[in-house]
């Protein structure tokens, strides 16, 4: 009888909560610029659905794919300033599209304004399970004595994984070919298929794998080991230097909207990461929830953007 009680007002609440949410007579709109699936939509739809209880308004999840996440980002930079459109967004959109592409139909400094972190989310680098090294340092040495450079696969030309790997070949003089794919999932099937040897990728989107048994880690590009990986070494300790990445993801509105709506989606957010049960979702998916202030977002773009385009300016990297 009491589990029935329960059960009863478990599902009232939430009646009430989607009720009161469609009587506001409001919908935000939460862009992602990525296809469904993906770990930037796992973790849209998670602060969705907590945003909306925290907002008083329905938050629903949209995807606006394509261009390394340039779609989305367009579509929300002219948008109507009103908070009716969010964009939950990767690095590469704010921080790296503009130093990617001669030209780009948005200016992340200009067109957005920022709201808070969502997610901090380290880069891991995966091989196959039959791969004889057991971390990075090993791999490297292997790729040294073979006559042909060893095969790794990114998620394209400029993306975070292709951009850690220049990073890693320059500190560690790994003998590497870049092999750049089309997202992120096609690669890390070709990495459990053999056809590539490797992979820098963020925790989230490979975290199953890895617990499944389908990918070893070898090494991690952050200052310090993951919670949900203690076993695995940083770079770092492994004798090769300067190899960090952080592929956070960000909240941003339309530039000009207002202040107060800013602060108010600010508190919203913090709330809903504040929530256990999202807190739990997030870091059992190796995300690490990080609520920001949006000046320290601002921040956080404006010196990604420097960092980012240096190396692509160095290696000459242009968008396919």
């Amino acid at each position: 009888m009491l589990r029935k009680l329960l059960l009863v007002f478990a599902v009232s609440t939430c009646l009430a909560a989607g009720s009161a949410a469609a009587q506001s007579g409001r919908t935000t709109r939460l862009i992602v610029a990525f296809p469904p699936g993906g770990p930037v939509d796992f973790v849209a739809r998670v602060l969705a659905e907590q945003l909306t209880k925290e907002i008083g308004h329905t938050v629903i999840v949209e995807n606006k794919a394509g261009a390394n996440g340039n779609i989305g980002a367009e579509f929300v930079a002219k948008a109507a300033p009103d908070g009716s459109v969010l964009l939950l967004t990767s690095v590469g959109a704010v921080a790296i599209s503009p130093a990617l592409y001669e030209k780009l139909p948005y200016d992340p400094q200009r067109d957005f304004a920022p709201v808070s972190v969502v997610v901090n989310n380290a880069t891991v680098f995966v091989v196959n399970p039959n791969n004889p090294a057991a971390n990075a340092a090993e791999f490297v040495a292997a790729t040294k004595q073979r006559k042909e450079s060893t095969p790794v696969g990114s998620s394209g030309v400029g993306s975070i994984p292709h951009l850690t790997l220049e990073l890693f070949a320059d500190s560690s003089k790994a003998r590497v070919l870049h092999v750049p794919y089309k997202g992120a999932a096609p690669v890390i099937t070709d990495v459990i298929g053999g056809q590539v040897s490797g992979f820098f990728g963020d925790l989230p989107g490979l975290i199953g794998h890895i617990r499944g048994g389908r990918l070893k880690p070898l090494g991690i590009a952050a200052a310090k080991r993951l919670p949900l990986l203690p076993q695995v070494s940083t770079l770092a300790e492994q004798g090769i230097a300067g190899v960090e990445s952080n592929n956070w993801y960000g909240l941003v509105a339309p530039a000009k909207t207002p202040p107060d709506q800013i602060d108010a989606f600010n508190r919203a957010v913090r709330r809903a990461l504040a929530a256990e049960t999202v807190r739990a979702k997030l870091i059992a998916a190796g995300a690490d929830p990080a609520p920001s202030s949006p000046e320290e977002l601002a921040a956080l773009i404006k010196s990604d953007a420097a960092k980012w385009a240096g190396i692509i300016k160095e290696k000459g990297i242009k968008a396919e």
